[in-house]
């Protein structure tokens, strides 16, 4: 059943853009390690079993990355939360009552409706 009742801006998931970035930015830490185990598998001397690590690194990390990239947002499935049930209102209170407690916060709800008559053209 589907509601015609306004998303949580809480149960969003996240932006395009912001999950674009969230994933070029892993992409780019992995490779730039991998980029460091070529240079320490080049570098550093005397060669023995950990330059076989950094070859590994260099070789199989590229890989891992764009598997890391490719993981997007659409594997978490995020159900909308109507934001009527955060703030719902309290109940009103007696008259003497809501005079006892002044400090008692205000809600206001405002619903929107589609104008029934044409707009007036006051300027000509």
């Amino acid at each position: 059943m589907k509601t015609n009742r306004a998303q949580s801006a809480t149960s969003l998931p996240k932006a395009p853009r912001e999950d674009a970035d969230t994933r070029f930015t892993k992409y780019m830490v992995m490779m730039g390690i991998r980029i460091a185990c070529f240079i320490a598998m080049a570098v550093v001397t005397p060669y023995g079993w950990y330059t076989f690590v950094f070859a590994a690194g260099a070789i199989f990390l590229p890989y891992l990355a764009v598997i890391v990239a490719n993981v997007g947002q659409d594997a978490a499935d995020t159900t909308a939360i109507s934001p009527e049930r955060a703030i719902e209102a309290p109940r009103p209170a007696p008259a003497a009552a809501a005079a006892a407690a002044p400090d008692a916060p205000l809600v206001i709800r405002i619903a929107e409706t589609p104008r029934l008559d044409a707009p007036r053209d006051d300027r000509s």
